[in-house]
């Protein structure tokens, strides 16, 4: 299924996020003020990805989408590298069963080849048990950058128009042609996304599919992470005003309906 873009055509607006997106950020700090080691606050942080997949299902959220290991993220203490990796093999072993049971699609999006064929298989495995599944649709970034799904999404589009002959290769291409090679095609844009830690950034996540989103920020690390924080945050977006471009009287005049 293809989803337009919202440089495109103008989405429509739910009260409830039917896409959110969240920088799981402040781990390690959150274990460094409370004198553990890092790597404490990844695995605390494991809990509140359970509460946030829980509280996104109650509240009716289709798509949630976690950034959990970024292309830069390659550049911290190899220590703690290797137990993010360690983490990430153990939650897909734990946890693909629950997802499955309570109807949750997995996918993982990134440059996984980087990653040791266990990982590579364990993803492969928990896409195809849970494809089927419908409830909600969970992403893990891992490995990801924004530019560098525009990156493979464009080489893909050029091999694509190679294989149809030169003038296909040397045609200009729109945004419509690009976009169903972007690793996340199969979801709408986020409607929402979350970053904690009280950093203000996007960091390389989702560049393209950000374009009109809106951006919430919050200074609790993501251990703390909770349904009332995430309710807050909806709430906030609740009572923003999404134009797409248009002016506030063309957005009054829809009737809350976005055509």
């Amino acid at each position: 299924m293809g989803f337009s873009s919202s440089t495109l055509a103008v989405p429509e607006a739910p009260g409830t996020p039917r896409h959110i997106a969240i920088v799981m950020d402040g781990n390690g700090r959150w274990a460094t003020r409370r004198k553990l080691p890092r790597v404490a606050g990844h695995a605390r942080g494991l809990d509140a990805v359970r509460n946030t997949v829980e509280a996104c299902m109650r509240r009716g959220v289709e798509y949630l989408t976690l950034f959990a290991f970024s292309s830069e993220n390659w550049r911290r203490p190899g220590e703690e590298v290797s137990f993010l990796m360690k983490l990430f093999i153990s939650a897909l072993e734990r946890e693909i069963g629950k997802l499955s049971a309570n109807g949750i699609r997995l996918h993982v999006v990134g440059a996984l080849e980087a990653f040791e064929p266990r990982i590579q298989q364990l993803v492969r495995e928990a896409e195809l048990r849970t494809q089927d599944n419908h409830r909600l649709t969970l992403t893990i970034a891992a490995n990801y950058g924004g530019r560098w799904d525009i990156l493979q999404a464009a080489r893909k589009l050029a091999a694509q128009r190679a294989l149809q002959g030169p003038e296909a290769l040397a045609a200009p291409f729109e945004e419509a042609d690009l976009a169903p090679h972007l690793s996340m095609a199969y979801a709408p844009e986020p409607d929402l996304f979350i970053r904690t830690g009280g950093e203000q950034r996007i960091s390389n996540f989702l560049l393209w599919q950000l374009a009109y989103t809106e951006l919430y920020f919050t200074d609790k690390f993501w251990p703390d992470f909770d349904a009332a924080t995430l309710d807050l945050a909806i709430a906030e977006f609740q009572q923003r005003e999404r134009r797409f471009g248009r002016t506030s009287a063309q957005v009054k005049g829809s009737s809350g309906h976005l055509a």
